[in-house]
């Protein structure tokens, strides 16, 4: 079997795989449980904002069942896991549906340890905001990352102030930085999510948001295109305005040299995105998702690239604006190559 030419992967991925990841650090496949805890979201109820992000369906939730008790949910997850994969499974569970902890630490942390009574729950991935960290809610965070391996995802999606108004996401990227550091002072892993695509954004940017998150030196990142979903703000901008959405090839062209300027060390968790195919309006070849992952690889190996190419190391507070001094110490610097 022919080796890998990159480090971190088990097959002929130029990329860290989220399934290295999780071999090396399980020993076995694992898969996600999704599920939909009930929660809101200071950009919908009025606390940041109302309607939350333009691009905003529901909170991502639609994979899930929110009519059912997050136990049931559970149960039914790893009952279709089982049925899929012909085995008894582990799972990580995944609150994905909205802000995961907006709400009260204590009903947080009896929520969080309710699903660390299934024993097939290998671990637990949190998607939330960074300006929903209170001290409370890290100090429950910080006691469930004791009890299994917790991922705390958080939607960056954007370095650019201008972008983060248009979109109307509700919080500044210097209080992104403030709620990851937090996070990264606790010892907590770490997954960004960054969106291509974003109205009016170029090229330039939208690199300039990878050298910045690599900068960052995150556990993980999650990179997928922007949808334009039926129903949402930004599917009635898409109807009368013309913000340039990326054609497949853009689209990959722009990850690769993405790719390039992570630090080979990053588990990239998600390449592409999965919307719901029923309410897509645009782009439609986001669908396919087998075609932008095979042009992605053939991409990288025509062009003989990888994670991390041009990713080196730079002067000590070189970093991205406003990040800690305590977190700089293995800091790297991005080549302006583009």
């Amino acid at each position: 079997m022919q080796k890998s030419p990159f480090e971190y992967s088990l097959d002929n991925k130029r990329y860290h795989t989220l399934n290295y990841y999780n071999r090396n650090k399980y020993g076995r496949k694992v898969y996600k449980a999704v599920l939909d805890c009930g929660f809101t979201c200071p950009n919908i109820d009025g606390t940041r904002g109302v309607g939350g992000c333009v691009f905003c369906d529901g909170g991502s939730g639609y994979f899930t069942r929110p009519s059912l008790t997050v136990s049931e949910q559970l149960s039914a997850e790893i009952e279709r896991i089982e049925r899929k994969n012909g085995s008894e499974a582990s799972v990580i569970a995944y609150l994905q549906a909205n802000t995961n902890t907006y709400a009260p630490a204590g009903k947080l942390a009896a929520l969080y340890d309710s699903i660390l009574e299934f024993p097939q729950v290998a671990g637990v991935s949190i998607g939330t905001r960074a300006d929903c960290l209170s001290e409370e809610v890290l100090d429950v965070l910080s006691s469930l990352n004791e009890k299994t391996t917790l991922t705390v995802e958080l939607g960056m999606q954007t370095v650019h102030e201008k972008t983060i108004g248009f979109i109307n996401r509700g919080c500044s990227h210097e209080e992104f930085l403030d709620g990851y550091f937090r996070l990264r002072q606790r010892g907590i892993r770490v997954c960004l999510h960054i969106i291509n695509g974003l109205p009016y954004e170029t090229t330039e940017m939208m690199l300039e948001t990878a050298e910045q998150t690599a900068l960052l030196a995150p556990d993980a990142v999650k990179i997928q295109m922007l949808h334009v979903i039926k129903g949402t703000r930004l599917a009635e901008l898409y109807s009368h305005e013309d913000f340039g959405l990326l054609t497949r090839d853009e689209y990959i062209d722009i990850t690769v040299r993405q790719l390039e300027l992570l630090p080979p060390e990053t588990v990239i968790e998600r390449i592409t995105g999965d919307g719901d195919k029923s309410k897509l309006i645009a782009p439609l070849w986001s669908a396919d998702k087998i075609a932008v992952l095979g042009g992605i690889d053939k991409k990288l190996a025509e062009l003989d690239t990888m994670q991390g190419k041009r990713f080196k190391a730079i002067p000590h507070r070189a970093c991205a604006k406003d990040a800690k001094s305590d977190f700089l110490s293995d800091c790297t610097e991005i080549p302006k190559a583009y």
